[in-house]
């Protein structure tokens, strides 16, 4: 086994998974599912206008989070965008319900990558942990997506800024990913897209960082630098052997 990294914490969209279609029709279908689930059990909504209230509240969100690096989940949007039109006391159980119906639609359009269950699985069988750090705004979609996969019984943990309450790069989410092990953060490797999230939010906390290149923006500029860079996933495991040679 490495003596140098002995986990890794992993990226999943874009990095372990794929959209192979584009987002804003998948988005707009998945709206209309949730509105007329609200409209079906008697909440008081226009169903053919409240999805777009929504979505635009939604790219509210998302523009606010990437700011301040702050998730306060996709509920809470639903649950304030509601109040607002006067549904104040809606149960819980209800609203999820209602974003089950929004994610059933946008599951669909992730795809594992190819090379994803056998890198994790090599990983695995060599000794190495791994655990699962996602910026994502609802907790319950990341842990749907990766049983869908198959992919749950590789990771020790597996942590979403909806559940944390900070998003990558903010250094607590990354300390909070670390309190599953005993390891020292340069026993850690983070695997990502992301040159700011992913690799500049470990960088600066001593985690070893690698950057999957294939799926990243091509206009992504940083400073943030890896330390090391692949296409895929597959070409982890000989990566890793190397550092252990080396260390």
């Amino acid at each position: 086994m490495n003596r140098f990294i002995q986990a890794l914490l992993f990226d999943l969209g874009d990095t372990l998974m794929f959209s192979p279609s584009p987002w804003p029709p998948v988005f707009e279908k998945a709206g209309q599912n949730l509105s007329q689930f609200l409209y079906t059990n008697g909440i008081d909504i226009d169903p053919n206008h409240f999805h777009t209230d929504f979505l635009r509240q939604l790219d509210n969100y998302y523009t606010d989070r990437e700011r301040n690096l702050v998730e306060t989940t996709t509920l809470a949007v639903l649950q304030q965008l509601l109040s607002e039109k006067g549904n104040k006391k809606i149960p819980e159980y209800l609203l999820r319900l209602a974003l089950n119906n929004f994610y059933a639609v946008t599951q669909q359009n992730w795809h594992l990558e190819e090379d994803a269950f056998d890198t994790l699985q090599n990983l695995q069988m060599a000794g190495y942990h791994l655990g699962l750090v996602s910026n994502a705004g609802d907790d319950q979609d990341v842990n749907q997506q990766v049983e869908f996969f198959g992919i749950r019984p590789f990771f020790d943990f597996i942590l979403t800024s909806a559940s944390c309450g900070y998003r990558k790069p903010h250094p607590q989410i990354f300390r909070t990913a670390l309190t599953n092990w005993g390891y020292m953060p340069d026993e850690i490797a983070m695997v990502g897209d992301r040159l700011d999230a992913d690799i500049g939010g470990a960088r600066p906390l001593g985690i070893f960082t690698i950057w999957v290149k294939r799926r990243a923006k091509k206009l992504e500029i940083s400073s943030d630098k890896p330390d090391a860079i692949v296409e895929g996933l597959s070409e982890i495991p000989p990566l890793l052997l190397n550092l252990s040679k080396s260390a």
